[in-house]
């Protein structure tokens, strides 16, 4: 090649014209490269951190929201219309929850009235509470009356060991929740652009930590309260 004067502008020529389309082809094809290069993909921030932590605590309290309907379930001695939340009545077909389909109260510490909306389905009703709630249902054909009797020792001790289960199942349900966060945070260290460092992942995952020993603090305390009313004669 060779550097000549036009127009009083320096330019590069080629000593042979022919080698002019091989070179646009090269520069067509280096330009093409640089605009397929992919974006950098965007750096880690605290504000990842906080979203991981914030998904956790919310899975955490549906965690304890049924917790707290399980620990309801169990019988305590006295009539509470929260023991037929999990009763499950065959309407028109379809698996339906008690309280859709009819109306709970106790009139009395040992009586529960079942008064269902449509009285076609006494009978289905009927049938759900004799058959899941551990009671004998009184169908008078209009509303049916079941009669909690008094707990004896040994039936209170094992509805404790019972309310203590479901504790422990949540704990379980929790220690997984943390280790899909921890997993979470550590895999922000190998990000590609912008990696978390080590001293703020080791800082992140202490964070998750704390939020669940908060949550595995209300689970004894909420076993702890149902024991006692169990317990209570």
């Amino acid at each position: 090649t060779e550097t000549m004067m036009v127009g009083g502008l320096s330019v590069l020529a080629l000593a042979t014209a022919g080698h002019a389309p091989g070179m646009a082809r090269c520069m067509s094809l280096q330009r093409s490269a640089l605009l397929a290069r992919p974006a950098c993909a965007p750096a880690v921030t605290m504000a990842d951190v906080k979203s991981i932590q914030k998904d956790m605590e919310k899975r955490m309290k549906k965690t304890m929201e049924s917790l707290s309907i399980s620990l309801a379930t169990i019988r305590t001695g006295r009539a509470n219309p929260s023991m037929l939340d999990r009763i499950l009545v065959q309407y028109y077909g379809v698996d339906t929850p008690l309280n859709q389909v009819a109306s709970v109260a106790c009139p009395t510490a040992q009586t529960i009235v079942v008064e269902p909306y449509d009285k076609s389905a006494l009978s289905d009703v009927e049938k759900a509470l004799g058959e899941q709630s551990g009671l004998t249902p009184n169908n008078d054909g209009s509303v049916i009356r079941l009669n909690v009797p008094p707990l004896t020792e040994e039936r209170r001790k094992e509805f404790a060991k019972q309310a203590k289960a479901f504790g422990e199942d949540s704990k379980v349900a929790l220690r997984n929740i943390r280790r899909d966060a921890i997993d979470a945070v550590k895999k922000l260290e190998k990000a590609d652009e912008g990696p978390l460092s080590k001293d703020a992942s080791a800082e992140a995952q202490e964070a998750l930590d704390v939020v669940v020993k908060k949550f595995n603090k209300q689970v004894d305390e909420a076993v702890a309260a149902k024991e006692k009313e169990i317990m209570k004669v």
